[in-house]
């Protein structure tokens, strides 16, 4: 391999990772290349095999306990049926992983039960179909339609349950998380690395940033974060030495032939290669792969919504609200005393927001700040977390804000404050799952194809209440609204909606 660096610093880097390719443990990260290579997919793998085994046993037996064999002439006995279920059991086994049910966790850095839902529905009812209509022609089995049911609704709550308490006690485990490196140029690499960073869930443990549009100083540790090297023939001697997993490639297009030359470097190593888009801005997840004469194409939809589209979307928002204001009802109650108790002023907080098309709405809110807070403003301004960011200067967040008051602290950890907008989602105003309302004085920051984030109306939820609320930079929460508009469907908003449930769960700074 012919090496070329852009700095005698990563002259000297690449010697040295060449003298420690041949050693067994590297000093720069600590352990043998060969000891770490794909340990999520092997721990994952089995873990989620484990969580399915034990699922599908258990829904067995919870259906044999409910609905015991008939001991008719067309069914064996009870035994017997268990010998058969334990030699079916591997080719449950075969067909899940047939459904890629046990490699996505090691390719996909978001891959989630929610994910895998639909194939270990369609899995469990295939194959129970399969079960009874087997058994019924061959008289193997109790054809016993009520214990067929059981076993069909148990086994896909129990595998799903089983998978939900295998991922986190995986990504609880060291051997989960994956080294990762990520190649850029233009500020692409700092961005990801940055994403990286601020998502430990991902499992991505950040060993190296290459960019060769930056001036860098080192190959030594920056108290900042990982080693940044300036030179694209590090990677793949990185990726050999540290034993990386992941390589995370985002190079212009006008790199083109480095960028074909460095992936097939790199997919000779076997790691996982991620490439961004060239024009990933402009694009979104879930697209479509399709080719021409073996081309692959991405596939973007026409940025469009049908007319029963909304009228869908609009029923579910309705029952669901509905729902959730009766339900929830006596915590409203509970709430408001508390509010009343530990300050004075209102229950509600109401503002004008943006909503869809340009037409604004009053969002409401349980109270959760001092009732001079806005006349306090100016003063506080410069403890804003964006107060040095020349981009999101206008936005006021402040951690540990001295305006927040003692039950407002607590509501806004779990994000209680927000359950009075499904009053807002009744009257039509905002929807379940949608972009971000926005005050009118951040909205005015949003101009050209960014005004399309409100083509549908604002959501309780959304991508960024899921991917990390206040963290995420105000030009970015555009682009993730931008994305989600576009590119719209009922499976996405049900998964938002059930990626928001951890996130309250665990709460957040405030």
């Amino acid at each position: 391999m012919t090496t070329v660096s852009n700095s005698p610093l990563d002259d000297e880097l690449v010697a040295r990772l060449e003298d420690e390719i041949s050693s067994s443990a590297s000093p720069l990260f600590g352990a043998s290349p060969v000891a770490r290579a794909h340990r999520r997919g092997w721990l994952v793998r089995r873990v989620l095999l484990a969580a399915d085994v034990l699922g599908l046993s258990g829904a067995f037996l919870l259906a044999e306990f409910a609905a015991p064999s008939s001991g008719g002439l067309n069914a064996v006995g009870q035994k017997e049926e268990w010998l058969l279920f334990l030699l079916v059991l591997p080719l449950w086994v075969v067909a899940a992983r047939l459904y890629g049910l046990y490699a996505r966790d090691e390719e996909r850095t978001d891959n989630s039960t929610i994910d895998d839902f639909g194939g270990v529905f369609h899995l469990v009812t295939i194959g129970t179909c399969v079960t009874f209509f087997a058994g019924s022609l061959s008289g193997t089995v109790d054809p016993n339609r009520l214990k067929m049911t059981i076993f069909w609704l148990a086994a896909v709550a129990f595998m799903s349950l089983g998978r939900v308490l295998g991922r986190i006690a995986c990504r609880r485990s060291a051997s989960y998380l994956q080294s990762t490196i990520v190649v850029g140029s233009g500020g692409v690499a700092e961005l990801i690395a940055r994403k990286v960073r601020r998502h430990p869930e991902y499992g991505l443990q950040l060993v190296g940033v290459i960019d060769d549009a930056i001036d860098v100083h080192t190959g030594t540790e920056d108290a900042a974060g990982p080693p940044r090297f300036s030179s694209l023939a590090t990677a793949p001697l990185l990726a050999r030495t540290l034993g990386v997993e992941r390589v995370i490639v985002a190079l212009p297009s006008a790199e083109r032939e480095r960028v074909v030359h460095l992936i097939r470097e790199l997919r000779e190593l076997n790691v996982q290669i991620d490439v961004v888009p060239f024009f990933h801005e402009a694009l979104s997840p879930g697209m479509d792969i399709h080719s021409i004469e073996g081309l692959p194409l991405l596939g973007l939809r026409p940025a469009r919504l049908s007319r029963s589209s909304l009228l869908f979307k609009r029923a579910m928002d309705l029952t669901f609200s509905a729902l959730g204001v009766l339900l929830l009802a006596p915590l409203f109650c509970l709430v408001a005393v508390a509010i009343r108790l530990d300050s004075r002023g209102p229950v509600f907080f109401r503002q004008v927001r943006m909503g869809r098309k340009g037409e604004t709405f009053r969002i409401l809110k349980f109270r959760t700040m001092q009732v001079d807070a806005d006349a306090r403003r100016a003063e506080l301004r410069h403890l804003s977390k964006h107060a040095g960011n020349g981009d999101d200067h206008f936005l006021l967040k402040i951690a540990g804000d001295p305006r927040v008051t003692r039950v407002g602290r607590f509501l806004r950890r779990y994000s209680l404050d927000e359950l009075p907008q499904l009053l807002n989602v009744c009257t039509g105003a905002m929807s379940m799952v949608g972009p971000r309302p926005l005050p009118l004085d951040e909205d005015s920051f949003v101009t050209e194809w960014a005004r399309h984030r409100l083509d549908l109306k604002p959501g309780v939820t959304g991508p960024w209440q899921v991917l990390g609320r206040d963290d995420i930079p105000f030009e970015e929460m555009v682009e993730l609204d931008y994305r989600y508009v576009t590119s719209w469907s009922l499976g996405r908003d049900l998964k938002l909606t059930l990626q928001t449930i951890p996130v309250l769960v665990r709460g957040g700074a405030v």
